[in-house]
């Protein structure tokens, strides 16, 4: 034995008596004391660590050594080692790849190397591929081991709280994710899988009114919603809401209206009593919510029959007119301008009617805001008059090849292929009217 080695176990290994008052306030039952495997084929070095981790480690640790790192392997096989000390240099193996293959062996059990080796890149790397600590022999005492021993039993402890944590977290992504699938089936499931004919014998061709829709989430579900209500064999109500934000919460309540809806047809004929309806019971229902609400709405009654346009607006975007006979696009607003709030701010607020002359071959253009609320990084929101500009340039085209035209010249402008916000097209063409 070395005289610092004998040095170490004279000082180490000598504890001073204990104050008899203290020795009987501490517990009368001691943990198990945690098993250490040292891996070490230096009997000096081995012993001296024996020496700090006995004299420093207030028998917390029992030590057990093997020269190899095969023998350590097939220790390892049980589940009792707690830590590992793992020397580099081996008889059997040498360098990083001492620790690779001990750690890809046993990778929950805390490992800190204990070697001679003093090379800043090797023990980074040492670190970076999972070694808790990397100590340098003749440049560690009993302190700072039995400390760094502790340390690394704790950390290796938290870093599997961690693990699990994280196993929880991506069960319930998972779970998450599923909901939000189903969410979103159920949610095209209220969208119209199949539009009405007007009168209700004919084909889907010889209809007097025609629609279109595209609908583009920004989120697995979204908070656009429309619907198509039959009011008679010569009139349709077209209603078309954005509830605020997206998700799974603006999805609920997009659900909540369509039942609202299939009970309000009774009063659809008139579009503002209608919306005043569809308020109220929404109002009602979600005025208990903690968090704020509101959706903006458009309902409009397309009466061929009468020659009339019929519409009613919650705070919406305006839809455009397009007269294919006269060569114009107009905002519906530009006709009679009046509306009401969004939807689920007030309880009783008014929502007038607004009237308009129908033409055959008119178009109706409805759409949500996320399609004009798109940005450049030069010139910023797209905005609604670029919007009335791009369909005045496509409005000799069929409403599908229109609404893409116009999706493509929204993209350019943007320069993204995505959208923020949802977006929902719908295209109204009356066919034919009384006049013809």
């Amino acid at each position: 034995m070395s005289p610092y080695e004998m040095e170490m176990e004279a000082n180490v290994c000598v504890a001073e008596p204990e104050d008899t008052e203290e020795e009987e306030r501490r517990p009368s039952v001691k943990a198990e004391p945690v098993k250490v495997l040292l891996i070490e084929d230096n009997p000096g070095d081995a012993r001296l660590i024996q020496i700090m981790v006995c004299g420093a480690g207030d028998g917390l640790f029992e030590v057990e050594e093997v020269e190899r790192l095969g023998l350590a392997l097939n220790r390892l096989g049980g589940e009792d080692i707690g830590l590992v000390l793992c020397d580099l240099f081996l008889p059997d193996s040498q360098g990083l790849d001492t620790f690779a293959r001990l750690y890809a062996h046993a990778p929950t059990v805390p490992i800190i190397v204990l070697s001679g080796l003093n090379d800043t890149r090797v023990a980074v790397e040492a670190v970076h591929e999972g070694a808790q600590d990397y100590l340098i022999k003749g440049q560690v005492d009993g302190q700072l081991l039995v400390r760094s021993m502790r340390y690394a039993i704790e950390r290796k402890r938290l870093t599997e709280q961690l693990g699990g944590y994280a196993e929880e977290l991506r069960v319930k992504n998972a779970q998450l994710e599923a909901d939000f699938n189903m969410a979103r089936e159920i949610q095209q499931i209220f969208l119209p899988q199949q539009y009405p004919t007007f009168p209700h014998w004919a084909g889907p061709g010889d209809s007097a009114i025609q629609f279109s829709h595209k609908y583009l989430p920004a989120a697995a579900v979204g908070g656009d919603f429309f619907d198509i209500l039959p009011i008679t064999d010569t009139a349709a109500g077209v209603f078309l809401c954005d509830v605020m934000g997206h998700g799974m919460r603006a999805a609920l309540v997009t659900a909540v209206m369509r039942g609202l809806i299939e009970e309000l047809i009774p009063v659809a004929a008139d579009a503002g009593k209608f919306l005043s309806e569809v308020n109220r019971s929404l109002h009602a229902i979600l005025r208990r919510t903690r968090d704020p609400f509101l959706a903006t709405a458009f309902y409009l009654v397309v009466d061929v029959a009468g020659s009339e346009l019929r519409f009613s607006s919650a705070g919406h975007p305006s839809p455009f007119l397009i007269r294919r006979s006269a060569g114009t696009v107009l905002p519906l607003t530009s006709i009679d301008s009046r509306h009401g709030p969004a939807l689920g701010l007030f309880g009783q607020p008014t929502y007038p009617t607004c009237r308009c002359p129908l033409a055959a071959n008119d178009l109706l253009f409805l759409f949500t805001d996320g399609i004009y609320e798109a940005e450049s990084p030069e010139f910023g929101e797209y905005g609604q008059q670029r919007l009335l500009e791009a369909v005045r340039r496509k409005m000799h085209l069929a409403p599908a090849p229109l609404f893409e035209e116009v999706l493509r010249a929204v993209q350019d402008f943007s320069g993204c292929r995505t959208f923020e916000d949802d977006v929902c097209l719908i295209g109204v063409e009356a066919v034919r009217t009384a006049n013809v």
